[in-house]
C-alpha cells in the first residue's frame, strides 16, 4: 500500500503546485512520479536495497521524499504546502471536469475553498458570470459532484479485496482459528462494496476479537463483542468480524453471503416446504425443530432440492428458478483463461518492456499476450506512429524467437475517431495479429453519434474487438450515452468481440450488461488493460464480472488456445 500512498500524495503535490501557478517542470515531475511509482512493483523493497533511483523519473530529491514517507509517514514538503491553502481546496480537485487552473479561478474569484459551496454556487448560476464558464459548464460540476459523493460512500473491489486480505492475513495466522472466509457483497464479486463481512471458525473467540480489534489497520473499533466486532480500517471502510460454530459454518455463510433478497426469495421457498432456513441451518418447523442442514452451502441447497449455486449468481435475477430446474449454466472459472490480449507496454503508456510483461504472462501459465499501445492519435497516451510500430514489430518477432510455449502477439488499441474512423489505415491494421478498437476522447458527443462510431467501428473488417465499450470509469466518470441495443446487434452481425475490461475502475461491460448481450448472441473477451506487471492480476476481477454476467467458458474468447486466435483473423 506504501506504492499507493506515495503515488497519491506527490499526485496532490502536482495539483497544489499547479494551484500556485508554480514551475510547470516541476509540477510534471511529480506527476511523472506519482505515475511510476503507481504502476511500480514494492516501493519499500526499492528503498530497502537503495534502488529508488533506477526508477524511471525519480531523482535524489524524490528519493528522499519516498525514504522520509517510509521511515515516518509523512512528506514535510507536502505538509507545509497543504497550509498554504484552505483545507477543503484538495477535495476540490477529486470533482471529474475540474483541473487546478479552474479550482485558483473560483478560489480568487468567489473564494469557493470546500465541495459545498462550490455546489451551492453551481446550484445559484453564480459560476456563470465568470469567463468561460458556460451552463453546460455546472451541469458537469454538479454531475461531478455526486460522483463524488457516491464514491465516498462505496470502494471499488480491488481496493476491498487489499483491505479484506490484510484483515485475513492476520487473523488467520493465529493457531485459534480454524477457518476463515471473506463473505457478503465481496465475496459475490460485487463492482463495489460499502463493507467488509469475514466469517471465523473458532473456540477461542475472545482471542480472535482481540487481535482483530488491535490490527494496525484498524483506525477505530465501532463495537467489540465476544462472537462480532466491528472496527472501522484506516481507509474508513467498516469491517465485521463474526465467530460462528463449525456446526452452522454452512448456513451462516449462506446467510451472510447474501444477497438480502436471494435469502429473502430462498427463505420463502423453504417455508412452503414446511422448513425454516436461517444463519444456523435448515430445520424441520414442527415442534422437533430438528436441524436437517448446517454444516456447507452445497449441503443446504442440496436439501432444498436444487442446484448449487455459484456466490456470484445470488442477486436474485432468476437464479433460485433456474436452479430448481438444474439449468444453471457452468460458469467460466480464472484457470481456464489462456491469455491477457489488452495489455500495454512503454512503447506508449505502459512502464514495463514487452519482455518484461511477456515473463510476467508466462510466470502465470498464460500461452499467449497481446501487446496493445495506443494509436498515433492518442497523443496523451504516447499513441504509436507507423515507424515507432515497424519498430515494435521488429522487437516481438525478435523476443518470440528466444521465447518456448509462448507467443506475444502483434496488437495495438486503435483509437476510433469522433466520425467512426479507425486510426490507421487498412494496410497497416491487417499486418497486426488483432485489433482492439476503442474511444478515449470526446465523451460529450450526442447519444446518436457515440454509437454511429462505435457501430462503424464493428463494421471495420480490421477490427477483431471494441475495448471498454461504455467508457465508464467508476467514482469519475459516468458511461457515456450509446444505444447498447445498436451495439450490441452491430456487434453480433459483425461478429466483432466485446470486452469485459477487468481494471477495477472499469469493469466494462458490467455485469448486467454481460448478460444482456450473451443473450443478443454477442461473444466476449476478458482483458485486463494491463499498464503494469501488477495490474496483471486484475484478470480475476474480470472473470468475476463475467461469471456475474453468467457466462461460460465457450462464451470468451481468450479461453482459446493460441492456434484458434491466430484464425480468426485468416
Amino acid at each position: 500500500m506504501k506504492n499507493l500512498e506515495i503515488s497519491e500524495i506527490f499526485h496532490a503535490i502536482a495539483q497544489i503546485l499547479e494551484i500556485k501557478a508554480d514551475n510547470r517542470f516541476r509540477i510534471a515531475a511529480y506527476e511523472r512520479a506519482a505515475q511510476v511509482i503507481g504502476d511500480t512493483d514494492n516501493i519499500e523493497e526499492y528503498a530497502r536495497e537503495d534502488r529508488l533511483r533506477q526508477i524511471p523519473g525519480i531523482g535524489q530529491d524524490l528519493a528522499s521524499k519516498i525514504k522520509e514517507y517510509i521511515a515516518t509517514g509523512k512528506i514535510k514538503h507536502y505538509e507545509e504546502l497543504k497550509k498554504e491553502l484552505p483545507v477543503g481546496i484538495l477535495e476540490l480537485l477529486k470533482i471529474p471536469s475540474l483541473g487546478p487552473k479552474t479550482v485558483r479561478l473560483f478560489y480568487e474569484k468567489l473564494k469557493i475553498e470546500n465541495v459545498s459551496m462550490l455546489e451551492k454556487f453551481a446550484k445559484s448560476g453564480k459560476l456563470l458570470e465568470l469567463e468561460g464558464i458556460k451552463e453546460k459548464t455546472t451541469e458537469n460540476i454538479l454531475k461531478g459532484i455526486s460522483l463524488v459523493k457516491k464514491g465516498k460512500e462505496r470502494i471499488d473491489i480491488a481496493a476491498a479485496w487489499d483491505i479484506a486480505g490484510r484483515f485475513v492475513k492476520q487473523l488467520e495466522s493465529l493457531k485459534e482459528v480454524k477457518q476463515i472466509v471473506v463473505a457478503g457483497s465481496l465475496r459475490r464479486m460485487k463492482e463495489t462494496v460499502k463493507d467488509i463481512d469475514i466469517l471465523v471458525i473458532s473456540n477461542r473467540s475472545k482471542k480472535v476479537m482481540d487481535v482483530f480489534c488491535s490490527c494496525k489497520q484498524v483506525k477505530e473499533v465501532v463495537v467489540k463483542g465476544m462472537t462480532k466486532s466491528s472496527v472501522l480500517s484506516k481507509e474508513g471502510i467498516q469491517v465485521d468480524v463474526r465467530v460462528v460454530k463449525p456446526e452452522s459454518f454452512g448456513a451462516a455463510l449462506m446467510y451472510f453471503t447474501g444477497s438480502k433478497n436471494h435469502n429473502v426469495r430462498l427463505r420463502a421457498l423453504a417455508t412452503r416446504r414446511g422448513l425454516k432456513i436461517n444463519e444456523y441451518g435448515i430445520f424441520s418447523s414442527k415442534a422437533s425443530k430438528k436441524r436437517l442442514a448446517w454444516k456447507t452451502e452445497k449441503e443446504i441447497y442440496k436439501l432444498m432440492n436444487m442446484q448449487f449455486i455459484e456466490p456470484e449468481l445470488r442477486e436474485d435475477t432468476g437464479e433460485i428458478g433456474i436452479a430448481l430446474k438444474g439449468k444453471l449454466p457452468k460458469l467460466i472459472e480464472l484457470k481456464q483463461i489462456k491469455g491477457d490480449l489488452h495489455v500495454h507496454s512503454n512503447y506508449s503508456d505502459g512502464n514495463n518492456t514487452i519482455s518484461e510483461m511477456a515473463a510476467a504472462c508466462k510466470r502465470k501459465g498464460y500461452e499467449y499476450v497481446g501487446i496493445t499501445d495506443h494509436s498515433q492519435g492518442l497523443h496523451v497516451a504516447g499513441g504509436l506512429s507507423v515507424s515507432e510500430l515497424r519498430r515494435k514489430k521488429k522487437e516481438i518477432d525478435k523476443i518470440n524467437k528466444k521465447l518456448k510455449d509462448f507467443v506475444v502477439l502483434y496488437g495495438t488499441e486503435v483509437e476510433i475517431d469522433s466520425k467512426g474512423n479507425i486510426d490507421y489505415n487498412d494496410m497497416i491494421l491487417e499486418e497486426f495479429d488483432f485489433v482492439i478498437a476503442a474511444i478515449h476522447l470526446g465523451f460529450k458527443q450526442s447519444k446518436e453519434q457515440l454509437t454511429k462510431r462505435i457501430v462503424k467501428a464493428c463494421q471495420n473488417p480490421n477490427v477483431d474487438v471494441i475495448a471498454h465499450p461504455t467508457g465508464r470509469l467508476w467514482g469519475t466518470r459516468d458511461s457515456y450515452e450509446l444505444d447498447l441495443e445498436e451495439v450490441f446487434k452491430a456487434a453480433k452481425d459483425t461478429n466483432t468481440i466485446l470486452e469485459i475490461n477487468a481494471f477495477p475502475n472499469r469493469l466494462d461491460l458490467n455485469d448486467t450488461l454481460i448478460r444482456i448481450a450473451k443473450d443478443k448472441g454477442v461473444k466476449f473477451v476478458i482483458n485486463t488493460d494491463s499498464h503494469a506487471i501488477e495490474h496483471l492480476d486484475y484478470m480475476k476481477f474480470g472473470v468475476a464480472m463475467a461469471r456475474r454476467g453468467w457466462l461460460q467458458k465457450q462464451d470468451v474468447l481468450n479461453t482459446l488456445p493460441l492456434e484458434k486466435i491466430l484464425s480468426l483473423r485468416k
